[in-house]
């Protein structure tokens, strides 16, 4: 499936995973609005994985549609949010934050404006 807002396409090869069979996840516990997030109309359960194609026709993962990082604690942080809110400062200009699931704690890499 496209993920526009990622520039992935399925005409190349690569987007969001998506799976339906009888055996897979029917839904959230009494959570229909989650539910809907997650399956479309037609039955489709969207993992969130972006995946490509490979010249062997198999999928490989490339990319998260949502970007989470869970910590060795166990905890999980969206990068993009903490990135959204130091960007605001008037002194950075650019910020990537990183994350690995051995680590209990993030990285970021930050350039200073002039």
């Amino acid at each position: 499936v496209d993920v526009p807002e990622k520039e992935y396409y399925a005409k190349d090869g690569v987007g969001e995973i998506c799976v339906r069979s009888k055996a897979v996840f029917e839904g959230y516990l009494k959570d229909e609005a989650k539910t809907r997030e997650a399956i479309d109309e037609q039955g489709w359960l969207h993992t969130g994985d972006i995946g490509r194609w490979t010249p062997h026709k198999t999928m490989r993962i490339v990319d998260r549609k949502k970007n989470m990082y869970k910590l060795s604690q166990g905890e999980y942080v969206a990068p993009e949010k903490i990135e959204d809110v130091y960007a605001r400062s008037r002194f950075i200009s650019q910020i990537f934050v990183y994350g690995d699931s051995f680590e209990s704690c993030l990285i970021a890499i930050v350039v200073l404006n002039d």
